[in-house]
């Protein structure tokens, strides 16, 4: 992903990557290592230089039609509804049930095509996934797991910069294979353990929304209303409009 090239004023150092994506520059080196972002090489200090095309193919936005024909499907089914890649959904649930009726066989569907999953659940809410992929989806939870299709998250005691950029590690690494989807499902009652108060929990599904944007990902961020006030969940739909794009009451649970 590295080639010296001649200085050009059409390429963007560090600093402007980073502004035109809107991330620090710490990412944009971060995933310039990586061989997630294309960078190129360029005078005696070897500085990074970065082309505005290689920038809007990252942010999914592609300065042509074409598409590469092993480019991953652009498209992501959920409970019968075709969702577009880097979709950010916030279901919303009453019961046990309502919680796994769309995030299970999204998963399931995932773990079969050989796509990246990734979980965020603890406790008895993780123990109600495992049950359910096994038992009504014959998926081998712990092969599934073990062989990385399948990743449980969470980072305990973590800030929003830090979540963050744990998701960019795990995305990253997750695509260094090739063109693929990635699946996430958020269950939020057990991910805001990680945070001190719900506020701070919607501070980072705003930051995560604006981070994901740059991903093959479709994430479902499940909300059970038993847990969450009112306010929180007013919050919650504004912090994710793309559901406003899709058929809400698919998403009411």
């Amino acid at each position: 992903m590295m080639a010296k090239v001649g200085v050009s004023d059409s390429l963007l150092n560090t600093k402007e990557a980073a502004s035109f994506l809107r991330v620090s520059e710490a990412s944009i080196r971060r995933w310039s290592d990586s061989g997630l972002l294309a960078a190129r090489r360029v005078g005696r200090r070897r500085e990074r230089r970065f082309a505005r095309g290689d920038l809007q193919v990252f942010l999914g936005q592609s300065s042509t039609d074409a598409r590469p024909a092993s480019a991953a499907p652009s498209t992501v089914n959920v409970g019968g509804m075709l969702v577009p890649l880097r979709s950010h959904i916030a279901p919303i649930f009453g019961t046990d049930a309502g919680g796994l009726r769309l995030s299970v066989p999204f998963l399931a569907d995932g773990i079969r095509a050989g796509q990246h999953c990734f979980l965020a659940a603890t406790g008895v809410v993780l123990e109600r996934y495992a049950q359910a992929l096994v038992e009504d989806n014959a998926i081998d939870f712990a092969a599934a797991r073990d062989s990385g299709r399948l990743t449980i998250v969470g980072w305990p005691g973590a800030t929003i910069a830090e979540a963050i950029a744990n998701w960019e590690r795990l995305f990253g690494k997750a695509l260094a294979g090739g063109p693929t989807v990635l699946r996430v499902v958020g269950e939020m009652a057990c991910e805001r353990e990680m945070f001190a108060s719900d506020a701070e929990m919607v501070a980072y599904e705003e930051a995560y929304e604006l981070m994901a944007r740059r991903f093959p990902v479709v994430t479902l961020c499940q909300y059970d209303a038993r847990e969450f006030s009112g306010e929180i969940m007013l919050r919650v739909l504004k912090s994710h409009p793309d559901m406003f794009a899709q058929h809400l009451g698919g998403f009411l649970n």
